[in-house]
């Protein structure tokens, strides 16, 4: 069993703003309001991290005092890939930070017998050899679905592939790293384990149903 300290690729984003609204996103109590508000403002704050390494270009422009050359990132070559639907929860916060972000979609399902991801969605940008990819999901649990949609994003030769979620497990860690070694997992916190039927625990619920209120 792989020891998660030797998994180099695994980011743990612990800044104290986003562990903060991490915990008032895991309250029971937290109403579908809050914890879309709470959602969109913790992705904004992890984005600065996921996108802390992109790549800038220096441009000529001018301040109201003189020439000068700056830095400045194209945020076209960046894709966010949304896994539906939960996924879109955190495209909002994502795109305030880089608005110029061109956003994918793959819909997957979870069967609930043999808790394996089922596609049933799948939208790109064009011309993803030239791309930069983060793909999103709140919850790497089983890590099936993550596998699925690298899968499929990687058929596309992206630049790069990373994946973004609010909340993961040592099984999904272990999952998608087996998988794709390759591919950089940012999270705000690994929790204990999965209960029987792929749930995270301690987690959050089910995150789809509490960002759309379909519990």
């Amino acid at each position: 069993m792989t020891d998660l300290s030797a998994i180099p690729n695994l980011h743990v984003i612990n800044h104290p703003l986003v562990q903060h609204k991490l915990t008032l996103m895991r309250k029971k109590e937290a109403s579908t309001n809050s914890f879309r508000r709470l959602l969109n403002e913790l992705s904004m704050l992890m984005a600065y991290e996921v996108t802390r390494d992109m790549a800038t270009q220096e441009v000529e422009i001018e301040t109201p005092l003189e020439k000068m050359n700056a830095q400045m990132i194209d945020g076209k070559k960046l894709v966010l890939v949304s896994i539906l639907r939960a996924g879109n929860g955190i495209l909002d916060g994502m795109l305030t930070v880089v608005p110029g972000a061109r956003v994918g979609h793959i819909g997957l399902y979870r069967d609930p017998k043999t808790l394996q991801a089922v596609e049933y969605y799948f939208k790109m940008p064009q011309d993803m050899q030239e791309r930069d990819v983060v793909v999103v999901d709140p919850m790497l649990a089983t890590g099936n679905s993550a596998v699925a949609a690298i899968d499929r994003v990687k058929a596309l030769k992206p630049k790069s592939i990373k994946f973004m979620c609010l909340l993961t497990c040592p099984e999904g860690v272990r999952t998608l790293h087996k998988a794709h070694p390759d591919v950089a997992i940012y999270t705000a916190a690994v929790d204990r384990q999965l209960n029987d039927h792929g749930y995270i625990l301690p987690g959050l619920g089910d995150a789809g149903d509490r960002i759309f209120g379909t519990q």
